[in-house]
């Protein structure tokens, strides 16, 4: 049996939340694609022919289509690519390493009952982390301030003690990071030391200082910060336990990346890779621009590995000094409480990873690493012994989830979604969905934003249910819902998104 999606591409159903997509002509193995009929049903043209593009493009050896799967830049956002021989920056965007993160505190949820609280909740933190596109320190009056040279050490080593003591971040959280600090392409930090005194002696990285400003805010668009009340499955509770999970206690879950930092050294690299295939007549795959690639070991490779590293030792700064803040702003309010970061983990970046027995670079482009119980990459750390945390945004809503990665993770190149996906077009969302009746919809669900108007694109019906998303994820074998997080107030912007 095969599905029809808008009669031109076809889907194999290989079990209940499971497909491949075969490529043109039999030019490779097929995509793997994961969703329930439902969830395939949403994916387009559009999404489904950038998929075929990645995967039949120069060095690509799989491609994983999640269910919040939909149109990106080059690339699906809601895609997993892996090559070991060349390396593409559209899979990972131009928000290097957006990530999310969970704190966790030792407050019962009753605590933030009444309205009052939360708005002053709400206040203390935004007096602390600014939002929007282009916004930074100075829009913040109880904010870090970053100086130029200490983001230039921020950028290059990444989540070390050195960082932290000189943000006055807690030490310890550095085990919680997917990858507290990223290295250049010779796996030296001196690489990056280089790479960016060159960017910025040669007049390639302009904004650096202002940029550098950045450090401790949320962007535009999807990007948040919300107060999740954690309601732990009771099926679970070993693992919730293990995470450091607080069943019936707040919590705060944080979705950001590089900011404008990571923006420019991304884009340069469009632009650089971009000139080389005009000067050398190169075909683009599909013939799209934002599906540039270089190969390992080239002058380029090495260049966007580098530009990439810089990026996302931000974006990991960037988490830890908004945790930092969060924690701040709520001991003001509430004095004596503590907060533990439960992980911090990524969706837009490439990681050498082990596939099939084989080193690769996996491009992991709005999808989330995830790693079962024992599996080798989590030697030593906190998480070998269960899995580490996926964290997965919803909608405020209708909640989102802390999962644990399964064996059948093993399917899907150790990834799952990153979150609901769109499932309509910001234009479109602000020119459908009616204002009135999304304020009085969190209103209804006792829901405070800073908000004097929820933004209509990101509306909980811009985006996919959630329900039948996490059906998918659960339906495949990929992974097994740990906790779920409902929200109690939301920080967000109006501005365009980030990524």
């Amino acid at each position: 049996m095969t599905e029809n999606i808008n009669n031109s591409h076809q889907l194999i159903p290989t079990g209940e939340a499971t497909a491949k997509l075969p490529l043109p002509k039999g030019k490779g193995d097929p995509i793997t694609v994961i969703g329930t009929d439902a969830i395939r049903q949403t994916f387009d043209n559009g999404c489904l022919q950038q998929a075929i593009n990645s995967r039949t493009a120069p060095g690509v050896t799989d491609l994983v289509l999640n269910p919040d799967a939909h149109v990106g830049y080059g690339a699906p956002v809601g895609c997993v690519m892996a090559s070991p021989t060349h390396i593409y920056p559209g899979p990972v965007g131009v928000d290097i390493k957006c990530s999310m993160s969970l704190l966790q505190f030792d407050l019962p949820a009753d605590q933030i009952e009444d309205r009052k609280t939360r708005r002053a909740l709400i206040d203390a933190i935004c007096e602390r982390v600014p939002t929007g596109a282009g916004k930074g320190q100075r829009q913040a009056p109880k904010s870090r301030r970053v100086h130029e040279q200490m983001g230039r050490i921020v950028a290059a080593e990444g989540a070390t003690k050195n960082t932290f003591e000189m943000l006055d971040v807690p030490r310890n959280w550095r085990h919680r990071c997917e990858d507290a600090a990223h290295v250049g392409h010779d796996d030296t930090t001196d690489a990056l030391y280089t790479r960016l005194d060159r960017l910025i002696g040669d007049g390639r990285f302009p904004s650096f200082a202002n940029k550098i400003q950045q450090l401790g805010s949320y962007g535009g668009g999807n990007h948040f910060g919300e107060c999740e009340v954690v309601h732990v499955d009771k099926n679970q509770r070993e693992v919730a336990e293990a995470f450091g999970l607080k069943d019936g206690h707040v919590a705060f879950l944080s979705h950001c990346g590089s900011r404008g930092f990571g923006h420019d050294l991304a884009m340069g690299q469009f632009r650089a890779l971009q000139g080389k295939f005009e000067n050398w007549s190169i075909p683009y795959p599909g013939q799209d621009r934002e599906l540039c690639y270089a190969p390992l070991g080239t002058e380029e490779a090495d260049n966007y590995l580098d530009d990439m590293a810089l990026g996302a030792n931000f974006a990991t700064i960037n988490h830890m000094l908004i945790n930092a803040l969060v924690l701040e702003a709520f001991q003001e309010v509430i004095p004596g409480v503590r907060g533990k970061l439960i992980y911090f983990i990524s969706h837009n970046i490439a990681r050498k990873e082990i596939v099939r027995n084989q080193p690769m670079w996996v491009m992991r482009k709005g999808a989330t690493r995830a790693f079962p119980a024992n599996h080798h990459a989590l030697k030593d750390t906190p998480f070998e012994k269960t899995g580490h945390p996926i964290l997965l945004p919803g909608d405020p809503q209708r909640g989102s989830a802390v999962m644990v990665a399964q064996e059948g993770a093993s399917e899907s190149l150790y990834s799952v979604n990153h979150g609901a996906g769109r499932i309509m077009g910001r234009k479109a969302a602000i020119r459908n969905l009616d204002q009135d009746a999304i304020d009085t919809s969190f209103e209804e669900n006792d829901i405070l934003t800073n908000c004097r108007s929820y933004p209509r694109d990101e509306a909980p019906a811009a985006y996919k249910d959630f329900e039948d998303v996490l059906h998918s994820v659960k339906g495949a074998g990929l992974a097994a819902e740990v906790a779920r997080l409902k929200a109690r107030f939301v920080i967000k912007d109006a501005s365009k998104a980030d990524d």
